[in-house]
């Protein structure tokens, strides 16, 4: 005879009570582990946004120089040729080549010759590596780390400086060269940035807002400074994601990009300011540049677009225009109501070495007239 089931007996109280405390306990770890899923996707996506470079990105180890012929690397960002290059040409004539080294990021496939180029200090100097650049784009950046990353290459070069192929030089190699060799700091232009947000909260907790820095992107670093730009891994891709200057106004891509609520943000005006900030290294800059910069801000806000620097031309690049700017001793930064007073390792200095933005025709007044010349300050 088979045996007949027995009929259960009903759930008690407390069993209905302990499977409803099960049921929301896996509720909840499953809504956690979804969390978490959700955000290691979302880092995932951030940082799977790097440009080409970042991913052939080589770790740079920091390390302490020990020869006695420290290099300057001058990193020239050009559109295409150096439309000065007589004139830098007169600035490394005679110097010795131990002291100095030359780096330009041009459009791929550029290369300096005889044939473009009227000084044989360029000769064969681009980095082969280099990208499409846009004004306004996370690409000026990008551009910036590979100029760095090729220039760290050379243990020899323990300053660099980052110049505009419009740049022009205010002095001698020599002044220029103790200058910047003497100071143990990098020169990086770097202030709060208040009057107008260009801080998304997207960017956060990546980047603090309180770390947020704008400034000139002319910089001049010292060796373990630009180790930090070329190593970092975190910050530039948020950046690339999330700080993009708005389209032309009247435009559909101004139009979808205003909508979206996105901020008008310029990358190379931020970046490296904000990267040093948050690695806690203002204490190891004097924060300002050594270019020299006239900005047209004539226009309104909303036509940030149109701003641009000023042009030196053949009338205004006189021996007193050129005496006024070297004069200059101090900078003023409004929104921290703070005076930078010009100083290289402690000592007083002139502010700037460099001026931007030169026409040939001026940058031959400059040659011609004998205007860059050593500088009266005896501190250095």
């Amino acid at each position: 005879m088979t045996k007949k089931s027995q009929p259960q007996p009903p759930l008690s109280r407390r069993g209905v009570v302990w499977l409803g405390w099960k049921f929301v306990i896996a509720f909840s770890a499953a809504l956690c582990l979804l969390a978490l899923l959700r955000i290691q996707f979302q880092y995932h996506s951030v940082t799977t946004l790097l440009p080409p470079l970042s991913v052939a990105r080589s770790h740079i180890p920091v390390s302490e120089y020990s020869g006695d012929r420290p290099k300057l690397a001058f990193l020239f960002l050009a559109r295409r040729d150096l439309p000065l290059d007589f004139m830098w040409d007169r600035f490394f004539k005679g110097v010795d080549h131990s002291n100095f080294s030359i780096y330009i990021h041009s459009i791929p496939g550029f290369v300096f010759n005889e044939n473009n180029t009227r000084s044989q200090y360029f000769y064969n100097r681009q980095i082969n590596n280099s990208i499409k650049v846009v004004w306004g784009e996370s690409s000026m950046i990008a551009a910036e780390i590979l100029l760095l990353s090729s220039a760290l290459e050379d243990h020899s070069n323990q300053r660099f400086v980052l110049l505009s192929d419009r740049c022009a030089p205010l002095y001698d190699f020599g002044y220029i060269y103790r200058y910047l060799i003497s100071s143990p700091r990098s020169f990086v232009d770097s202030f709060l940035h208040t009057k107008e947000t260009r801080y998304s909260v997207q960017m956060s907790p990546v980047i603090p807002e309180e770390k947020w820095r704008k400034g000139a992107q002319w910089i001049s670093l010292i060796r373990s400074h630009a180790q930090v730009i070329v190593n970092d891994d975190i910050v530039f891709p948020v950046f690339k994601k999330f700080c993009k200057r708005c389209p032309p106004l009247g435009t559909k891509e101004a139009w979808l990009f205003l909508k979206q609520n996105r901020r008008n943000c310029i990358p190379d005006e931020h970046y490296v300011q904000t990267l040093l900030t948050m690695q806690g290294l203002e204490s190891e800059m004097e924060r300002r540049t050594v270019t020299y910069t006239v900005w047209n801000v004539s226009s309104t806000k909303y036509e940030a677009n149109s701003w641009h620097p000023v042009t030196f031309t053949v009338e205004n690049s006189g021996p007193e225009q050129i005496k006024e700017i070297k004069k200059i001793d101090h900078v003023y930064y409004e929104t921290e109501s703070r005076t930078e007073w010009c100083k290289a390792d402690s000592k007083p200095v002139p502010c700037f070495l460099f001026g931007r933005k030169f026409t040939n025709e001026a940058a031959m007044r400059i040659v011609s007239q004998g205007l860059i010349g050593p500088s009266t300050n005896i501190t250095l």
